[in-house]
């Protein structure tokens, strides 16, 4: 049946290349084997041109003639000739098993190489060359490394975390520095900037906003721990609470304003303690109590 079929095919391109032919006017076809017939076997039959196409004697393509027989050659066309994409010859199958085997490495797609920064880089070489006698390419050589690794990691965050914060000045246009501090339910904003010593709160006098001498000294501690008395002008705006509150509200303003002015300023003002925000609040009434803790008078009869 594979040969019927095949003889069938060149019958027809064979057909189809004879009718051109004629149309054209040459003597000769020349077929895709590389092999040429003559068109005067037009009119012979099937069998004949089959056995003239698969003879070995067909005339070559180097011996074309013409009809007159001049024996002046003649080529068909200057193109060249075109791959025949039709299969002739037969193909034999191999009896296999063709299902995809369970060989997973063969189809791992390589990592792409991570592109480090130079310091990186030698940062890892570096470690690498530390730690050469340690690897031996086993399971717990890399357990060790990856736990080395880590612990250095943690070191470096450490010192990173430990060591102190860079402080600048922060000073506005107008020269002024600024704070902010709380004590209580007391809410205080100071301005600082150089000048006499004048203190102002709440656009009143210091002196006639707290008439103790307590409270004086309380809101004048930064000033004196930084030695910076009658060096600075000092604005305060303060809201809520008492007198008590106030005053430990502009001192903690007062002392964060003078720390943005001149880092320099923080260590005594932190050796004191001015910089630490007070968290102690008043405590809350209890039932069955007179205050937070005051319990009513007992009697016995």
């Amino acid at each position: 049946r594979d040969i019927t079929t095949m003889t069938s095919t060149m019958r027809g391109s064979l057909f189809s290349a004879l009718h051109r032919a004629t149309q054209r006017g040459p003597s000769l076809v020349s077929l895709r084997n590389g092999r040429e017939i003559s068109c005067s076997a037009w009119g012979q039959s099937n069998n004949q041109l089959t056995s003239q196409i698969t003879s070995t004697r067909c005339v070559p393509r180097a011996a074309i003639i013409n009809n007159d027989n001049t024996g002046v050659s003649r080529r068909f066309s200057s193109r060249p000739e075109k791959k025949s994409m039709l299969r002739l010859h037969a193909v034999t199958l191999k009896h296999s098993d063709y299902e995809d085997e369970l060989d997973e490495a063969r189809w791992d797609v390589p990592e792409e190489e991570t592109h480090l920064d130079p310091t990186d880089r030698r940062k890892m070489e570096e470690e690498e060359e530390a730690t050469w006698w340690l690897y031996d390419g086993t399971q717990e050589s890399r357990d060790v490394l990856a736990a080395m690794r880590k612990e250095e990691a943690q070191k470096a965050r450490w010192i990173k975390n430990s060591s102190p914060p860079v402080r600048v000045s922060e000073i506005d246009e107008r020269g002024r520095a600024y704070g902010r501090g709380s004590r209580k339910s007391a809410q205080a904003r100071v301005w600082i900037q150089p000048g006499e010593g004048e203190v102002v709160v709440n656009r009143s006098d210091f002196l006639t906003y707290f008439p103790r001498e307590y409270h004086r000294e309380h809101v004048l501690g930064p000033l004196v721990a930084s030695q910076t008395c009658g060096k600075f002008d000092v604005t305060a705006v303060v809201k809520g609470g008492g007198l008590t509150g106030q005053a430990g509200a502009i001192r903690l303003g007062l002392a964060r304003a003078l720390e943005k002015y001149n880092p320099d300023y923080r260590p005594p003002m932190k050796r004191h303690g001015f910089l630490t925000r007070d968290a102690r609040m008043v405590e809350r009434k209890k039932v069955g109590r007179v205050k937070a803790r005051k319990s009513p008078q007992w009697v016995r009869r």
